[in-house]
């Protein structure tokens, strides 16, 4: 995980191996973001990213919270494990009333929920589909003047590696399918109505192959500065907020963490 504020703006990429060689990167270069399976990674930081010459809005409440720490995670801790029988409280999801740009659920309520969700609209509609091309239309929709771009969102960023290590195109191949089922979550705070950062942490399954498929599964998290922007909710401008735990859903670690269990609508299906 990142070591220093500097390196929250390019999150550094996190490896887990997997039984079958499988290679989990957790949060790539500092948004979602995002996990995703490949075969196998350099995984040597890169010595700059884009998203990290993006210029911070230093001294405002909102930076101050985006960059505060939160507890931090090994490899082992986003991978399936034992479970805690603690009773946990829910953070019920609201309901997409419409489809947005780009095809991104939308209609999200103005309320640190609705942001929850339209993270997890966002995240979903542009990793799922494994398409560079994909990550770059949504991202292009759905952030704010001065947030990340289709050059160095960390979304892209990571479907791009996760092609390339896996030999395929941009364009993805059908023999990898992937899914983010939203888990646990928490409201990291707010700066008044229109600023929130709101933390997802999703089970990624990854089923690689078509005759005889094989699924693996591993927790991946996200923080993002949300912004409400006209009328919907965006990802906002300034350096990636500091890098989420992944925690397998439900582990005690999970539970130290602040993690609540998300009680997600149809449309999460």
């Amino acid at each position: 995980m990142p070591s220093s504020p500097q390196e929250w703006t390019r999150r550094k990429l996190q490896v887990l191996l997997a039984a079958t060689a499988l290679v989990v990167l957790a949060l790539a270069y500092g948004v979602v973001t995002s996990v995703v399976v490949l075969w196998e990674v350099d995984t040597t930081p890169p010595q700059q990213s884009p998203s990290s010459e993006r210029k911070p809005l230093t001294g405002s409440d909102e930076d101050a919270l985006a960059a505060a720490p939160l507890p931090p995670a090994s490899l082992v801790d986003a991978q399936p494990g034992s479970l805690s029988t603690e009773s946990v409280t829910t953070l019920a999801l609201p309901a997409s009333r419409l489809v947005g740009a780009a095809g991104v659920p939308s209609g999200f309520p103005h309320t640190p929920e609705g942001a929850l969700a339209q993270l997890v609209a966002i995240d979903r509609s542009a990793l799922e589909p494994a398409v560079v091309g994909r990550a770059q239309d949504v991202i292009s929709a759905w952030a704010a003047p001065g947030g990340p771009t289709a050059d160095d969102w960390s979304g892209v960023a990571a479907v791009a590696l996760l092609l390339s290590a896996a030999g395929l195109p941009a364009t993805g191949a059908p023999e990898m399918q992937l899914r983010l089922d939203p888990a646990m979550g928490f409201i990291k705070g707010t700066v008044g109505d229109d600023f929130v950062v709101p933390c997802v942490d999703f089970v990624l399954t990854a089923t690689i192959g078509s005759s005889a498929p094989r699924v693996h599964r591993v927790a991946m998290a996200d923080c993002q500065r949300m912004v409400w922007h006209g009328d919907r909710w965006v990802i906002g401008p300034g350096p990636e907020p500091a890098p989420a735990p992944s925690l397998w859903p439900g582990t005690p670690a999970s539970l130290d963490a602040g993690y609540l269990w998300l009680e997600a609508p149809a449309w999460t299906d």
